[in-house]
């Protein structure tokens, strides 16, 4: 391994084993103005501290205040009220010595897409003063650590979700910060390039004595740090290391058995209605169910085996703690598709090219009616592709192609009327208003008078957006975005609902909201074909499908795919991310994989 400090800047004060902190905050406040509305309040009092050779995460829900913690220690705005000091330095008042000294990368990082790799790394060490032996000493550390090396001349546009934020990262080590600030890292990253990002965290920070302030809504990736801080509304729900979040559930933590050929989802929907539950989250076939108390009520009749506390368990505790209510998520349609048995998607040889590179070759599978299938696969796998010719929005380059009983190639537009589709970025007008969203979307639906305003309404209602009808869309909530994407692909009643990656960047209590419509709309007969980059939502699936270089390198349900990866590693698999990754691995170490490259 190089020096650690052709990356890491020496520091000022002394010995790392003589633990100091590159942060505290003292009474931090932050409002935002708002129009015609309160100020929204960002950070209310907020005290904690970050130990120096430390990585430290904070977490919560949308809305807590991460990211805006983040902004300020970075110097980039001033905070209200309180006392907030980063490398010893006041960052209200001496910005410019404090952004000398960290490396800040928020969650859209500024990458020229339209340069090469080598050149947003000679662009960013310019920005920073970085010299040419300093680079010569740098970069060939940076591009071994993250695998950039073989992309030099590659245009940042045209790499994976991934690779994006290896290089990001990249570019805010050029001039060797004390400190990093890490907003979201891992947000749309798949599982394989998750992992690869934080082992090149986890080597800055555990090998080379780097400290780190990551925030996260993905709560396993907190379990990595030293030290979680967690976030609700702007106020400090808690902090010490993950272990002591853990803790405030045990005790309280089961696995539950469904009934033989019952869905996982459906026993954790119906445990979700149960008052003396926290939590329930389908897991490797059970669902791990997670107690108000220790002692099961005698109203719970289903057998319960005990499971040792992890950190997401605590902090739903926590949560649960002062968001006692959980308002009915489920939704209910006014018109239930054709429960017939039979097939509602078939793909046959399916295959798209992009002049000469191929995105999708020759996959084929089925969805049943009333199915939830899942399509999974890392950055780049085809995915997205897939989607949009099954939406007929991008046309095949050969396969064939049947959804709700229409040939794409000669019915797109009768096959549309029946489909529903929730893209990646949701396709909403941000100036337009909830209502004037829905509005727009009913009238291109071909609703007209009374029905679309029927269905407007129900739309308004059944996603809880009412109160909002006349906010403009681009100042909502994510969650809330999330929602009336939902609700303006349902407006016209499809028969099945596309969504692709719907809960990326979502907090834990938003995706359980989603995870629970989405189990509604399934349960009245709606088809469902989603992607994810979270693997264990996949076990909400009945069948799912992995890809990657476009081919379908496996498929089945979940337990199939479990045992599947297996027999690939030879032992035991108890999770989908673990199935996910072995089946991936054993694929991209095959020869002819990695000439594909």
């Amino acid at each position: 391994m190089n020096a650690p400090l052709a990356l890491v800047a020496a520091t000022p004060l002394g010995d790392r084993a003589e633990t100091g902190l590159v942060l505290r905050a003292e009474g931090l406040a932050k409002r935002f103005a708002q129009p015609k509305a309160p100020p929204q309040v960002a950070l209310d009092a907020v005290s904690l501290t970050a130990a120096r050779g430390e990585l430290t995460a904070l977490v919560g829900p949308d809305g807590a205040g991460k990211t805006t913690l983040l902004r300020l220690a970075a110097g980039l705005m001033r905070p209200d009220a309180g006392a907030l000091t980063v490398l010893g330095l006041d960052p209200a008042t001496d910005p410019q010595s404090v952004q000398d000294r960290v490396g800040y990368m928020p969650q859209r990082f500024g990458l020229y897409e339209d340069l090469t790799v080598q050149e947003n790394l000679d662009l960013y060490a310019n920005l920073h003063g970085v010299g040419v032996e300093a680079r010569r000493a740098r970069y060939p550390r940076l591009l071994e650590m993250t695998q950039l090396g073989p992309f030099g001349a590659r245009l940042a546009g045209q790499l994976s979700g991934g690779m994006k934020q290896k290089l990001g990262l990249a570019c805010v080590l050029i001039h060797a910060p004390e400190l990093l600030l890490l907003d979201e890292p891992t947000v749309g990253v798949d599982p394989l390039s998750r992992r690869e990002l934080w082992a090149i965290i986890g080597q800055l920070t555990e090998a080379e004595g780097l400290s780190a302030i990551v925030s996260t809504s993905a709560l396993e990736e907190a379990e990595r740090a030293s030290h979680v801080v967690v976030l609700h509304l702007g106020r400090v729900l808690d902090e010490g290391p993950p272990a002591r979040v853990a803790a405030l559930a045990a005790g309280k933590v089961f696995l539950a058995k469904p009934r033989p050929a019952e869905p996982a989802r459906r026993l954790q929907a119906a445990l979700m209605q149960d008052a003396s539950i926290i939590d329930a989250l389908p897991e490797a076939g059970d669902v791990r169910v997670v107690l108000a108390d220790k002692s099961p009520p005698p109203a719970l009749t289903i057998d319960l085996a005990p499971a040792p506390p992890r950190f997401e368990d605590g902090f739903m505790v926590l949560l649960r703690g002062v968001e006692s209510d959980r308002p009915p998520v489920a939704t209910t349609l006014a018109r239930y598709p054709d429960r017939a048995d039979g097939v509602a998607v078939k793909v046959e040889g399916l295959v798209r090219d992009f002049g000469d590179f191929r995105a999708v070759d020759q996959i084929g599978f089925e969805v049943r009616r009333g199915e939830m299938f899942g399509l999974l696969g890392p950055n780049g796998a085809g995915k997205t592709t897939t989607f949009r010719m099954l939406c007929g929005l991008l046309e095949p380059t050969g396969g064939r192609l049947e959804v709700a009983g229409c040939d794409l190639r000669v019915a797109q537009a009768s096959a549309r009327q029946k489909l529903g589709y929730v893209a990646q970025k949701f396709s909403l007008y941000g100036d337009l208003s909830v209502l004037e969203n829905l509005d727009f979307f009913a009238s291109a639906y071909g609703l007209r008078g009374a029905q679309r305003r029927g269905r407007v309404d129900w739309a308004l209602d059944q996603f809880e957006l009412r109160s909002f009808a006349r906010s403009p869309s681009g100042q909502l909530p994510l969650g809330h975005k999330r929602r009336l994407a939902m609700a303006a692909a349902l407006l016209h009643e499809p028969e099945i609902l596309f969504l692709d990656e719907p809960t990326s960047g979502a907090d834990p209590l938003a995706r359980r909201e989603f995870w629970r419509r989405i189990t509604s709309l399934a349960d009245q007969g709606v088809t469902v074909i989603v992607t994810t980059h979270f693997m264990e939502e996949a076990e909400y699936c009945d069948r799912v499908a992995i890809l990657d270089h476009g081919a379908i390198l496996a498929q089945g349900t979940p337990a199939e795919i479990r045992a599947q990866a297996a027999e690939v590693s030879r032992g035991e698999v108890a999770r989908m991310e673990e199935a996910f990754i072995a089946i991936v691995d054993a694929f991209r170490k095959r020869p002819e994989t990695a000439r594909r490259t």
